[in-house]
């Protein structure tokens, strides 16, 4: 069984047992559970349901497992023979969670 969630802006398929990345959320520490409700596709053995636009009642149990950084973005802005060249990097904060349940109610 798997899901299609929606987190923060971001969708994601998930199954249970997978850890997965999803946009930081600070609000949360090492060890909490957090649930998320937009499950958009719920996908079984031998049926799909799929939500317009969620499914009312699905539910993905996650735990979180750490913050970081992912790896730097360079930016460069360079204008030819304009003696302008512009270098800015960027490293995106993530939230690392395991999924522990994928329920339909």
């Amino acid at each position: 069984m798997y899901a299609v969630i929606e987190v923060k802006g971001s969708q994601l398929v998930v199954r249970e047992g997978d850890v997965v990345r999803v946009p930081y959320n600070g609000d949360l520490e090492a060890g909490k559970k957090f649930d998320a409700d937009r499950v958009l596709l719920l996908r079984g053995e031998n049926n799909t349901d799929i939500g317009t636009p969620e499914i009312t009642g699905a539910k993905v149990s996650l735990e979180v497992l750490r913050h970081g950084r992912d790896r730097k973005v360079t930016v460069l802005k360079k204008k030819r023979r304009k003696n302008y060249r512009r270098i800015q990097g960027h490293r995106q904060r993530y939230t690392e969670a395991l999924v522990t349940g994928v329920k339909k109610a």
